[in-house]
């Protein structure tokens, strides 16, 4: 089947037991901070999930397209890609497991005509006081007996503990906070048989092989989540009073079970985009030295159009640069198979794939495959400069390492040490050079290139240094990136806290000058300067930034108080207050207001924002503030950068 009929198919499949069909989300989210992309369909329903009530009812079904960046070293093998479409379908407080599990069976075996003989499904095992999922299980059985098929527990039906049957936002039970919903789930799995010989010839071979085995031989095609239990304060777990069920299925998995395809990439949704990969660069997909190149590079070029027609475009910055990543990695295996292979042909074959399903790639084709072709000139740059600032680090004897060779046989000797043959610079092929890990990471900190890309480039280092270099920097960079999560502060110190209250001050001034539409998506503050991002469909005039800088020291100067109350959720938002993430605030919140009296119940303020501080006692405190500049980072999504002086 293809991916048109399956997704109408099941959208109508639900929509015949009362769902709603809720609009896709976008791939770049627009008020979450904390994630760069939409990953699953799950995700834009977390608040509904949590108790929120959704305009369109308790039964939703929809399809959503979602990209793991997780998932990017992933790609490589007969089912895995970055770029997703999930099936879902939800209820919130309807109805439960008696109805989901004889839904998804029947949606698999009558409407998409799977044999029932190849399903195998999995269940949770329990954990402590949470007993194991006896109802999932009954239920299975009772749906494998109609149809003659004896389902017993480890051979069709198996049960898994916490790891792999058990979902919550932070993960496993011990690891939940207080309150946190979650529970158990059940995943259906598709049977290619053993006659294929995969388990046989994976690295899991000598392992029994299993359901959950990596081997490929069982795909994972869909999972129902069970939410029905809440953490208590003395770790025990109560039965929530609404139970939800949430339903994720692969559509590309889809596809490769109704075609009876072990291998996705030869799908009907991928195979013509490898045949033309096949057939620029004059090898054979048949061939397992090449299979996995080419698989990358059609999942990777994929994933950056969809990326590309969301508003991302390449940079060194969060979506940006997964994007960058993505092209450059396509093209560093396309290379492998052939230098020179032009990426137009591969663009316009998998655009046809998806016109059907995702007419945007079409309608913007012309601007997704520009921003592809200038990337891949910008990285042939940067290969270049690369090379350039390793020749001067090594020729300075400050930087020399005890032992610089060059290989003679630069193309056969250089491929002895890399994963990926050399690539061509010109008419060039560089030779293997041995180079210090400290020379390794100011090549790779300074153009944002991979281990991997150095060593095609033809360079050598001690790869144990060079990754104990790369984890203290993602060490560092991860201890930077937690500010994103606490309120976006570095620290408490006095010019911070004055930035904090001027991002309060800009988000209301923006607000004044573009519209109530606007609101925060992230920031991020230090000493030295504040980062704010927000909602909004393109750059600020230079008359704009005036004006919301204007409106911003005017507040300041005019010496306003600040104070905060703890109000019930309810009362903030009827008096207009703003802030992210509701979901993440109980029944009283903590608004701070500036301007008004500064006396408790005084809520005719200038500002009003769910904020846990800490702020300044007066904005005159602040002094003044200046915008620097401005950015696009994303799909309607705008930075601002600004600095505050203290008095």
């Amino acid at each position: 089947m293809k991916a048109r009929q399956i997704i109408d198919t099941y959208v109508q499949f639900f929509e015949h037991r009362d769902h709603k069909r809720i609009p896709m989300s976008p791939l770049v989210p627009d008020n979450d901070p904390t994630t760069l992309f939409t990953s699953s369909g799950m995700q834009p329903l977390i608040p509904y999930l949590l108790g929120e009530e959704h305009s369109s009812g308790k039964r939703l079904v929809n399809v959503q397209n979602a990209f793991r960046a997780v998932d990017i070293d992933e790609v490589g093998n007969n089912r895995h890609t970055t770029f997703f479409r999930m099936l879902g379908n939800w209820s919130l407080g309807d109805y439960f497991k008696k109805e989901q599990l004889p839904w998804v069976f029947a949606f698999l075996t009558k409407d998409l005509g799977l044999d029932p003989k190849k399903l195998f499904v999995s269940v949770f095992n329990g954990y402590q006081q949470i007993p194991k999922d006896e109802e999932s299980i009954l239920l299975w059985k009772e749906l494998f007996r109609a149809a003659n098929i004896e389902a017993k527990e480890g051979e069709r039906i198996f049960p898994y503990g916490v790891e792999k049957n058990w979902w919550s936002r932070s993960g496993t039970p011990d690891k939940m906070p207080t309150g946190e919903p979650g529970g158990p789930d059940s995943e259906v799995f598709y049977d290619f048989g053993e006659a294929l010989g995969l388990h046989e010839k994976s690295s899991w071979r000598n392992e029994k092989c299993h359901i959950n085995c990596d081997c490929g031989r069982f795909w994972e095609i869909g999972n129902s989540v069970f939410m029905q239990y809440q953490k208590q304060e003395n770790g025990t777990f109560k039965q929530l009073p609404k139970q939800n069920v949430d339903f994720g299925g692969g559509l590309e998995r889809f596809i490769g079970v109704t075609e009876n395809q072990p291998d996705m990439f030869q799908t009907s949704l991928f195979s013509p985009t490898i045949a033309v990969i096949a057939e620029l660069t004059e090898k054979r997909y048949e061939n397992a030295e090449h299979r996995k190149a080419m698989q990358i590079v059609a999942d990777h070029f994929g994933g950056s159009m969809f990326m590309i027609a969301a508003g991302v475009t390449p940079s060194n910055k969060e979506q940006g640069y997964i994007l960058r990543r993505l092209i450059r990695r396509s093209l560093d295996h396309l290379w492998t198979l052939k230098n020179a292979v032009t990426v137009t042909p591969i663009l316009e074959t998998i655009t046809q794939q998806y016109k059907e399903t995702d007419p945007d790639l079409v309608e913007k084709f012309e601007s997704i495959s520009l921003t592809i072709l200038e990337e891949e000139q910008i990285y042939k740059r940067t290969l270049s400069h690369a090379k350039k600032l390793i020749e001067k680090d090594i020729s300075n004897p400050d930087r020399q390492i005890d032992k610089v060779k060059k290989e003679k046989d630069s193309q056969q000797e250089g491929t002895a040490h890399n994963d990926l043959p050399g690539i061509k610079l010109g008419d060039e092929l560089m030779g293997t050079v041995e180079i210090s890990a400290d020379t390794a990471f100011k090549a790779i900190s300074s153009y944002g290139l991979s281990p991997t890309q150095l060593k095609s480039l033809g360079y050598t280092f001690n790869n144990q240094e060079l990754a104990e270099k790369i984890k203290e920097h993602q060490y560092l960079s991860r201890q930077g990136a937690q500010q994103k999560f606490s309120g976006g502060l570095a620290d408490h110190k006095e010019r911070t806290i004055m930035g904090h209250t001027a991002t309060h001050l800009l988000q209301q001034a923006l607000r004044e000058v573009l519209g109530n539409i606007v609101h925060q998506t992230g920031s991020n503050i230090t000493t030295e300067r504040l980062r704010f991002d927000f909602n909004f469909e393109r750059k600020l005039t230079d008359e704009e930034l005036q004006r919301v800088e204007r409106i911003v020291n005017d507040k300041i100067t005019s010496n306003l108080p600040v104070h905060f109350e703890m109000l019930p959720l309810k009362t903030a938002k009827a008096i207009g207050a703003i802030g992210l993430f509701d979901e993440k605030y109980q029944n009283k919140v903590k608004v701070y207001f500036i301007g008004g009296s500064g006396k408790e119940g005084d809520h005719k303020a200038y500002s009003k924002e769910f904020c846990g501080g800490p702020h300044v006692d007066f904005t005159i405190q602040i002094k003044s503030f200046r915008i620097k500049r401005q950015e696009k980072i994303g799909a309607n999504q705008q930075r601002i950068y600004a600095i505050v002086d203290s008095p």
